[in-house]
């Protein structure tokens, strides 16, 4: 890491693993106002782009863009001979400790980690400082569709809401969910009620036919008078039944002989 210098605010690239993605104007000119009044009081990270002029931020392009509102021409940086790979990671980790980092925008931030640089899921949670169920936890978030996602923000809802939404599994009942949270304006709790109602009606087992099933107890009084027949003729014939909850299952079982003892009785007595 070299030591501070001013670098021409026109030489200063953006991170392309930027997590922040929405900079509010109101806070920005806030900003402004308080650079032009004290400068920039914290210095820029960054690095230097294969070796040429020009140097891609690091951390700090909030400051940058707001030095650029109030018409500063250069601002205090540290330039870091890093790779672009720890770069991201920098970004990401100290976008992630400004609380005003959409979880969507962490959520995205992690992912980029994981895809561009194969990362797997504990690596990027070694690297970032979380546990692996946290992070995993934050990466279900991108499950959700994209228009849903803008909603959520849009709508100011908690990152517990959007949790409750993966519970479903069609964007038609999310969307469903949605509407009902914006009309009644429900908290978080209300929410994984109403979506706890949703499924646990979806849950229950459905029915059995009735008109069925007084047509199969005809079958089996058909069979079980079958054998009390059987038995009354002289077969000593026997039948079991077993249940289950998909099958109705008979045993019938006739002694060999008993055909040929009925065919010998037919015969003509011998002189």
């Amino acid at each position: 890491m070299d030591g501070l210098s001013y670098v021409k605010t026109q030489m200063l690239l953006p991170n392309p693993y930027q997590p922040r993605r929405k900079f509010e104007s109101d806070e920005m000119l806030t900003l402004a106002d308080s650079i032009k009044e004290n400068g920039v009081l914290q210095p820029l990270l960054i690095r230097r782009i294969n070796n040429s002029d020009y140097f891609e931020v690091i951390a700090g392009e909030r400051r940058l863009r707001a030095a650029i509102l109030a018409n500063l021409e250069e601002v205090p940086c540290i330039e870091m001979d890093i790779g672009y790979e720890q770069s991201a990671v920098i970004s990401i980790l100290e976008n992630i400790q400004r609380s005003d980092l959409s979880f969507f925008e962490e959520a995205t931030a992690i992912g980029q980690l994981i895809d561009h640089f194969g990362m797997t899921q504990a690596q990027a949670a070694q690297r970032l400082s979380k546990s692996q169920s946290a992070l995993s936890n934050k990466l279900r978030l991108l499950k959700l569709p994209v228009d849903v996602r803008y909603f959520i923000e849009k709508e100011g809802l908690s990152e517990r809401h959007a949790r409750a939404l993966l519970r479903l599994s069609n964007e038609k009942d999310i969307w469903k969910v949605l509407n009902i949270i914006k009309e009644r304006n429900l908290n978080v709790e209300q929410t994984e009620s109403y979506i706890e109602s949703i499924t646990k009606d979806r849950r229950k087992p459905k029915k059995r036919n009735k008109a069925v099933f007084k047509d199969v107890r005809i079958f089996i009084n058909t069979v079980n008078r079958a054998i009390e027949t059987m038995k009354a003729s002289g077969i000593d014939a026997y039948s079991n039944k077993t249940e289950t909850d998909e099958y109705i299952e008979f045993t019938v079982k006739i002694p060999k002989n008993a055909e040929m003892n009925e065919n010998n009785s037919q015969l003509p007595n011998s002189a």
